[in-house]
């Protein structure tokens, strides 16, 4: 993928800009593949063991790749004009079938269509869609074009081995063996899409945009902590079915609270630290590492923390309402403790990892969070769900206000120089309005 500079750009695809941002369109899909996120966690809800949540990730890391894949094509071309919102509409539809299939996409269910291979023929759809895009664009250069193969190639063996592993181990008599060979199905084809866009990006892939690429990230974790709260009070029929009693309130402002210091940690100035270090990146090859290893592969398990909170946190909720239960809730347990402060420490080290490579710093803070959730797991597995709560809140409220304030200054010069660079874009937008409009 290009910049667009000599390219023979087929007709109804125009190319992205190093101006270019986020467009609405884009916004919209984001919406429904956050959705889809959000919907991984069926596969565990129903089911808590942990096979059902290596399955939950492996679905999770598909998805992501799959979403990451269309952040691309919005980076190279304008994913609002020309034949690009029909691909884009394509791609919904797949993604949205996909994710009625997420509950049989290891299991088939009886009564209806075959899951598994729903599921495989949903992703082959998504991923070709966005392969043909980039063959078109790409054909008119020689370099990126002689790439196309062996790019088809890793998208076909995804599918191939996502459609083996869902027929193959139902004939299987032996279960066990056929779940190990089913999940060995499903890492191989995770490594296959994981390792070969790794290694052929290196050579055709260059961020157009920036602004863009930082954009459509933090634009999903915003998205995704905000479903989570939409999810999290449907799940705990806050509005329907539980009066309104101390513990429904409490579980409510933690939940919310503990939502806000997950933004606080990442927005207040890591995501503004991130993209600056991106823009400053001119050399493309030092561009695409920076984009692959901060966003790529860092913003994937912060997506998963949050799901891993959520899926957690909906029927912890639920149960610590319900009048039938305990005043603060029942114990959460080993597994849920697990999933719960889990979730939340994968998140904070994943916003370190990013902070470390915007600032080339250690946040200390960030990476003793964890330290200390895995540390107070085991203490807080035998006490009520809602003590737990309270205590993750507080752990996590003293990681942000000791981050926040040991940014010895390095806070301040980030978020001022975002300050400038969106007043000096409102001004110049400003101009152009008063010419033109």
């Amino acid at each position: 993928m290009g910049n667009g500079g000599g390219d023979r750009w087929s007709r109804g695809v125009r190319p992205g800009a190093p101006g270019s941002r986020t467009t609405r369109l884009e916004l919209f899909y984001d919406l429904v593949f956050v959705f889809a996120f959000l919907s991984v966690t069926s596969l565990t809800a129903a089911a808590p063991t942990p096979v059902n949540l290596y399955r939950c990730g492996l679905v999770l890391a598909l998805l992501w790749w799959c979403w990451t894949g269309f952040a691309r094509v919005g980076n190279a071309v304008r994913a609002d004009q020309g034949l690009l919102p029909l691909v884009g509409f394509v791609t919904i539809a797949a993604t949205f079938l996909l994710v009625l299939s997420i509950p049989g996409a290891f299991v088939d269910r009886p009564g209806g269509l075959h899951g598994p291979l729903v599921f495989a023929g949903c992703y082959f759809v998504i991923r070709g869609a966005q392969f043909v895009v980039f063959a078109r664009v790409d054909r008119g250069d020689p370099g990126r074009r002689r790439y196309l193969l062996a790019r088809f190639g890793s998208v076909l063996a995804a599918a191939v081995l996502l459609v083996v592993a869902g027929t193959v181990p139902q004939r299987m008599v032996d279960r066990p063996a056929a779940t190990a060979v089913q999940l060995v199905l499903w890492t191989l084809a995770l490594l296959v899409e994981y390792v070969g866009g790794v290694t052929l990006g290196r050579s055709w892939w260059v961020v157009v945009s920036a602004g863009h690429w930082a954009e459509r990230h933090a634009l999903m974790v915003l998205i995704a902590l905000g479903e989570t709260i939409i999810a999290l009070g449907l799940g705990a029929k806050f509005f329907t079915e539980l009066p309104l009693t101390l513990p429904v309130a409490t579980a409510a402002v933690l939940g919310i609270a503990i939502t806000a210091m997950l933004w606080w940690a990442y927005f207040d100035t890591v995501a503004f630290a991130l993209e600056q270090a991106l823009h400053h990146a001119r050399d493309a090859r030092a561009r695409f590492r920076l984009a692959r290893d901060a966003y790529t592969f860092l913003h994937l398990p912060m997506i998963a923390g949050v799901i891993f909170f959520a899926l957690s946190l909906k029927d912890l909720l639920a149960e610590a309402a319900d009048p039938a239960s305990p005043r603060w809730g029942q114990p959460l347990g080993g597994f849920w403790i697990t999933v719960l402060y889990g979730g939340v420490g994968l998140y904070l080290l994943s916003v370190a990892g990013c902070g470390y490579l915007a600032l080339r710093s250690v946040r200390w803070p960030l990476l003793l969070g964890p330290l200390l959730l895995a540390g107070i797991a085991p203490l807080a597995a035998p006490l009520p769900e809602l003590v737990s709560l309270i205590l993750l809140a507080v752990i996590l409220l003293a990681v942000v206000v000791a981050e926040t304030l040991s940014e010895d200054g390095r806070r301040r010069q980030v978020r001022q120089l975002a300050l400038e660079e969106q007043c000096a874009a409102e001004e110049e937008q400003s101009r152009w309005r008063r010419d033109h409009l």
